[in-house]
């Protein structure tokens, strides 16, 4: 989320006409269509922050600026050209960062809290806890993710919670 994504497209030379259509999990189709006989570029139902790279006539890549969970979805990029026509697809999934938070419950005991990553992360004590995660899901696709510390032993002073995901681990110690 928030960067820029850059799809390629066929190297190809002497290129007839290039298609991209992006089909997102949500929303309606858009079409990007570039065709060399008259330099001509056409547009339907594309937000501003799809386009392609840099001029179709030079280069038929796509890219993504800011990306978002709206972005999700299947990125194909048809090309016409003298020796045939060429077809590429992209899956393109949206990875979303959680934030960690870590406080103190009521009766002392450490939370933390997972929010709003997708996919949902992976929480674990560095002191062993038999705490099971609860998850809640968003409708934009992100999932919050709490875990609530219960020690075997009462004498634990300082807690750490452990953050796992695909766009990196987080950690954060806490005394209650």
């Amino acid at each position: 989320v928030g960067n820029s994504s850059v799809l390629t497209c066929s190297p190809k030379s002497n290129v007839t006409m290039v298609t991209w259509k992006i089909s997102p999990k949500v929303g309606d189709l858009c079409t990007l269509g570039y065709r060399a006989d008259k330099n001509q570029t056409e547009r339907i139902n594309c937000s501003d922050s799809v386009d392609w790279k840099f001029r179709p006539d030079q280069n038929l890549a796509l890219e993504i600026q800011k990306v978002a969970i709206t972005h999700e979805g299947n990125y194909t990029c048809e090309v016409v050209a003298p020796e045939g026509n060429f077809r590429m697809t992209y899956h393109l999934t949206v990875l979303v960062s959680p934030r960690l938070i870590l406080s103190c419950d009521d009766h002392g005991n450490p939370v933390c809290k997972a929010a709003t990553g997708k996919p949902a992360a992976q929480i674990s004590w560095v002191l062993e806890s038999n705490s099971t995660p609860k998850e809640e899901g968003h409708v934009n696709g992100t999932v919050t993710v709490l875990s609530k510390f219960t020690a075997h032993s009462t004498n634990a002073i300082n807690t750490t919670c452990i953050v796992s995901h695909p766009t990196g681990n987080q950690s954060k110690s806490i005394a209650c």
